[in-house]
């Protein structure tokens, strides 16, 4: 009975210990502007946690081989130090070009 009884606790500590977390709280929609036109696309976004994404992309080279997508943006968000960190970036035939103060930057 005794050794049954141990287990019993262990099993119910584990369990205790092992519940989520407390949810977080959704978070909310600020602003949301969006504008999709032919030859390109713009949206900005910002919620009450702090994160915010602006873009902006358009066609270069419209209607020839080297037709492309060029996208310019930037997203923010606070990390877990809170501190808020940014990212802005250059997307197009070249491939994702990210900087950021807190990112490593390439050796040239």
């Amino acid at each position: 009975m005794k050794f049954a009884s141990v287990c019993l606790f262990a099993l119910l500590a584990a369990c205790v210990s092992a519940a989520p977390p407390a949810a977080q709280q959704e978070a909310q929609v600020l602003r949301y502007d969006s504008d999709v036109q032919p030859e390109g696309y713009n949206f900005a976004v910002e919620t009450s946690d702090g994160k915010s994404h602006q873009e902006q992309g358009e066609l270069k080279n419209v209607g020839t081989e080297n037709e492309a997508i060029v996208v310019r943006g930037s997203f923010s968000y606070v990390g877990d130090d809170g501190q808020t960190y940014t990212i802005t970036y250059l997307a197009d035939e070249n491939g994702f070009q990210p900087e950021g103060a807190h990112l490593p930057r390439a050796v040239q």
